[in-house]
């Protein structure tokens, strides 16, 4: 018995990990369904997407002097929703599957909606429900991919706790 097995440690299945180096990441004892991971990352991406438009509409046509401090929450917020994309969008590589940005089924392929309101209490609103939108759909991933994919499952709750704080500045701005 080598030394490395008293602790549980299959010496065998890391050295078998030194091969297909073409799977990049992706070892034998990866436990997801991969191309299941891939289409629920696309997915995510897809809405983080739609956020980030939403967000640099609302962005640039919220109007009025009193509303700077509203618009500064808006661009922070697409700035960290195309953080979460690029995440996702890096995540779907190393899982060596392809990131979907087509924009000609964006929105179908969103969990979230695109918003065009032109008034800021819409716009909060609209943000508001997307966000929660997000942060269930974010819950039901990590809970659909349990324990099969840390790596995947630690980023996604990540973003999500980033999604519950988005959420609460938006309900904090409509009180």
């Amino acid at each position: 018995m080598r030394e490395d097995n008293k602790f549980g440690i299959d010496t065998a299945a890391i050295r078998a990990a030194a091969k297909d180096m073409d799977d990049g990441a992706v070892t034998a004892g990866y436990q997801a369904d991969r191309k299941k991971v891939i289409a629920l990352l696309n997915g995510a991406l897809a809405t983080e997407l739609v956020c980030v438009l939403r967000y640099k509409r609302h962005y640039y046509t919220a109007s009025g002097l009193q509303n700077g401090p509203i618009k500064a929450e808006f661009l922070q917020h697409a700035i960290e929703e195309q953080g979460h994309a690029d995440l996702l969008a890096e995540r779907i590589v190393q899982l060596n599957g392809k990131p979907d940005f087509n924009p000609a089924t964006l929105i179908e392929r969103s969990h979230a909606e695109y918003d065009d309101s032109d008034s800021i209490q819409n716009m909060i609103k609209a943000n508001l429900i997307a966000e929660r939108i997000a942060i269930e759909a974010y819950r039901q991933m990590i809970e659909t991919i349990g324990e099969t994919d840390p790596t995947t499952r630690h980023m996604l709750v990540g973003i999500m706790a980033v999604e519950e704080e988005h959420a609460d500045d938006m309900r904090d701005l409509l009180a």
